[in-house]
C-alpha cells in the first residue's frame, strides 16, 4: 500500500494549483456575479460566459477530463492518482465544472463509458467529455424513500408499435441535479421493466432518456437552504407517456440496480475527494481569519479555544484524506465491488468532516461566517447535501455493520 504520489500526479498538482490561483479564485465573484444579475434579470439558468472561458482556458492546458480512471478518453490516471487533483478542484464552487470534471456529468460519463454500446458513446459520451452539453441522473422520487432504491416505483414498460418497439416511462423524480440547467440534453432515467420478478434487485433498468422528449416536463427547481445553486440546480421532472427506442437501454433489462452500484461507487468517492479540498480551503480560512482579528485584548488563534479546533480539523481533514485514498487504492487493485465497505466509510465520514470543519471556520468569522460575503455559508449548505447524496449516512452504516457482523457470525 503506496500512497506516494507519482512524478505525473505531482506535476498535475502543481499545473492545477497554478490554473487555480492564476484564473480560478479570481474569478469566483465573477462568475457569482454573473449568476446574480441573469437573477435578476429573471432567469438564472442562463448559462455563464466566465465559465465557458474557463473552459477553453483548461482544455488549452491540458487540464481537461482527469477523471475517467485508466481509460483513453480521460487522462489515464487511477483513482489514486486522481484523488489528490479533485481535492484541489474541491477547494472551489466553479473549479469542478471549469476542468469538466463536475457531478453528476462524471458518474454520467463512467457509466456510458463502461454500459452504454458504441452508438450511445457516440451521441452522448462524446459531447459530454468536450463540455458541449451536460446531463443528469434521475434515480430519487418524492412519493417513496428512495434511499431504498428497489422501493423505485416509476415504470418503464416495452410496448410494441408500427416504428418499432419503445420503451414507455412514466414517474415523477426530484432531486436530479443538472436538470434546470438549458445545457442538460440526456437523463440516465432509473425505473421498473419487471416489477414482478421475484428478485427485488433485478425488477429494475436504467434508459438514456432526451430532455427534449415529448412528455418530460420541468415541474420546478430545488433550492438548498435557499440556495437554487444556478445555473446548475437541482430540479424535479414529470414523465408522462415518454417513449423513447429500445436502444436507449443501457446494459439490458433488469441491470438497472447493478449499474447504479457501479455508478454510485466512483461518484461517492469523488464527493469525498472534492469535501477534502473544500474542508482544506475552510480551514485557511479560518487560520487566516483568527491571526487577523483581535478579541479580549489578543489575536483570535491565541485563544484556547480556537487552537484546539484548528488541531482538531488538521487532524479529522487528514483522516479522511487517508481514508479516501486507502478506497482508491482499493477501487484500483481489487475492483469497486470489493472496495464497497471502504467508499461507504469514507462517504460517512468526509460530509461529517467537512461540516464540522466549516462550522468552527464560520465561528471564527462570527456573524461574517453565516453572510454570503465569506464562501462559508454555501460551502456548509453544499455540504450537508452529500450526507444524503448517493446514499444517506445511515444507509451506509448499516452496510459496513453488516459487514462486520458477517466477520463474527458463526463463531
Amino acid at each position: 500500500m503506496d500512497f506516494d504520489y507519482s512524478p505525473k500526479v505531482r506535476d498535475l498538482q502543481k499545473r492545477l494549483s497554478a490554473f487555480m490561483d492564476e484564473h480560478i479564485y479570481p474569478n469566483e465573484e465573477v462568475f457569482d456575479k454573473e449568476v446574480a444579475a441573469n437573477r435578476a434579470a429573471g432567469n438564472p439558468w442562463v448559462p455563464t460566459a466566465i465559465m465557458e472561458q474557463l473552459k477553453d482556458k483548461a482544455r488549452a492546458a491540458g487540464l481537461w477530463n482527469l477523471f475517467l480512471p485508466q481509460s483513453e478518453r480521460g487522462a489515464g490516471l487511477s483513482n489514486l492518482e486522481y484523488a489528490p487533483l479533485c481535492e484541489i478542484m474541491g477547494r472551489s464552487h466553479i473549479a469542478p465544472e471549469a476542468f469538466n470534471c463536475n457531478a453528476p456529468d462524471t458518474g454520467n460519463m463512467e457509466t456510458i463509458e463502461r454500459y452504454g454500446n458504441d452508438a450511445q458513446r457516440q451521441e452522448w459520451l462524446m459531447p459530454l467529455l468536450a463540455g458541449k452539453i451536460r446531463s443528469a441522473f434521475a434515480m430519487t422520487e418524492p412519493g417513496v424513500a428512495s434511499s431504498d432504491a428497489t422501493n423505485i416505483a416509476s415504470r418503464i414498460q416495452r410496448v410494441k408499435s408500427g416504428d418499432g418497439d419503445h420503451y414507455l416511462i412514466n414517474g415523477r423524480k426530484w432531486w436530479i441535479s443538472g436538470a434546470p440547467d438549458p445545457r442538460c440534453k440526456i437523463l440516465i432515467f432509473m425505473g421498473k421493466t419487471d416489477p414482478d420478478n421475484p428478485s427485488r434487485h433485478q425488477q429494475q433498468s436504467m434508459v438514456l432518456v432526451p430532455m427534449d422528449t415529448p412528455g418530460v416536463t420541468r415541474v420546478r427547481p430545488l433550492s438548498v437552504f435557499g440556495y437554487d445553486h444556478a445555473p446548475h440546480g437541482h430540479g424535479e421532472l414529470d414523465f408522462k407517456d415518454v417513449r423513447v427506442p429500445v436502444s436507449n437501454i443501457l446494459l439490458g433489462e433488469g441491470r438497472g440496480f447493478e449499474i447504479a452500484q457501479g455508478r454510485l461507487g466512483p461518484g461517492r468517492i469523488h464527493h469525498c475527494m472534492r469535501l477534502i479540498g473544500l474542508a482544506e480551503r475552510a480551514l485557511e480560512l479560518m487560520c487566516r481569519r483568527a491571526l487577523a482579528r483581535v478579541a479580549f485584548h489578543k489575536p483570535v488563534a491565541d485563544q484556547g479555544v480556537t487552537r484546539e479546533r484548528i488541531a482538531e480539523a488538521r487532524i479529522m481533514i487528514d483522516q479522511a484524506r487517508l481514508l479516501t485514498l486507502n478506497a482508491a487504492w482499493k477501487m484500483d487493485t481489487a475492483g469497486n465491488k470489493l472496495a464497497k465497505q471502504e467508499i461507504a466509510m469514507i462517504k460517512v465520514a468526509a460530509p461529517n468532516m467537512a461540516l464540522q470543519v466549516i462550522d468552527w471556520a464560520m465561528q471564527v468569522h462570527g456573524g461574517g461566517g453565516v453572510s454570503d460575503d465569506f464562501p462559508l455559508a454555501a460551502a456548509y449548505a453544499h455540504a450537508r447535501t452529500l450526507r444524503f447524496a448517493d446514499g444517506p449516512d445511515e444507509v451506509h452504516r448499516n452496510a459496513i455493520a453488516k459487514q462486520e457482523l458477517a466477520r463474527y457470525a458463526g463463531t
